[in-house]
């Protein structure tokens, strides 16, 4: 599969591109077996939600420029957009599923957490008992798809109870869960900061949105999140602007535009000003 394209925005691929030598799926949804070494080197972002069951497992999966170490009996789960890359070494075995992002949203509440968790904690290592509870879920969706008469509904059913173990699984480690659950204003802020943040890039604007004022905003974040209102925005623009230095051929100018800076050298100071590097620099490394 060729991953690259004459088009700049690239490479994001799309789950048609993966439908041939899939075990088994449906326009919406792929199941694939990993069976042994795998290599992404190239940094790359895809347009659906992935789930991967690791087994017996050993490797390095860099999700937005943060390495995690491939283990046995872990989930793993990519959002559209995020970049990542891996190398998983032989031996491996893995499930995988590819999931459209309407069919996504047939199930989505079943992720209890903020979907700002999950993409924080991409990584879940699970006991042996919600790695099982996985394994028969995935197997049952793969042996649905098989079927010549498959259902929509069951295999979302199904799905649905795919992201309710990985929730109780992972309450333990999403200590941001329980923080967002009992704070809305903070959710609601995350969501509209993944809405706004290339055009809007003042408190003011977010406190507004949900009917308090900046300086109460700042007070929520920097209470529950040690940080404040502003270094939010700045974080998401900052990821942002990583994964179009990494995963596009945009010129640096382009890419200031693309996230609303009204100067390149003003993003350029800003980038450099929260990495310690140009975006250059980084892009090359």
């Amino acid at each position: 599969m060729n991953l690259h394209t004459n088009n700049k925005y690239v490479p994001i691929i799309g789950i048609q591109e993966f439908r041939e030598g899939q075990t088994a799926g449906r326009k919406e949804l792929l199941y694939n077996e990993l069976h042994g070494e795998r290599h992404i080197s190239k940094p790359h972002k895809h347009d659906f939600f992935i789930i991967v069951l690791f087994d017996q497992a050993k490797g390095t999966h860099n999700i937005d420029f943060q390495d995690y170490e491939i283990g046995n009996r872990q989930v793993h789960i990519l959002f559209p957009g995020q970049v990542h890359k891996w190398n998983i070494e032989p031996n491996t075995t893995g499930y995988q599923l590819m999931i459209d992002k309407d069919f996504f949203d047939r199930f989505s509440s079943y992720f209890r957490f903020s979907f700002t968790d999950y993409a924080n904690h991409p990584v879940i290592t699970l006991s042996d008992h919600n790695f099982d509870l996985l394994k028969y879920e995935f197997d049952a969706i793969k042996d649905e798809l098989k079927a010549t008469d498959s259902l929509q509904d069951i295999i979302s059913t199904r799905a649905a109870v795919i992201a309710a173990i990985v929730s109780k699984a992972a309450e333990k480690i999403f200590t941001g869960g329980k923080i967002y659950q009992s704070n809305p204003r903070l959710a609601k802020f995350n969501m509209l900061i993944d809405q706004f943040f290339k055009e809007e890039k003042s408190v003011t604007f977010y406190a507004e949105k949900l009917n308090i004022s900046a300086n109460y905003l700042n007070i929520l974040c920097k209470k529950n999140l040690n940080l404040s209102a502003t270094q939010l925005i700045q974080q998401r623009i900052l990821l942002e602007a990583k994964r179009l230095l990494q995963s596009t051929d945009l010129s640096i100018k382009e890419i200031a535009f693309e996230l609303g800076f009204v100067d390149h050298a003003y993003f350029s100071n800003f980038f450099k000003s929260q990495t310690s590097i140009t975006p250059t620099k980084f892009r090359e490394e």
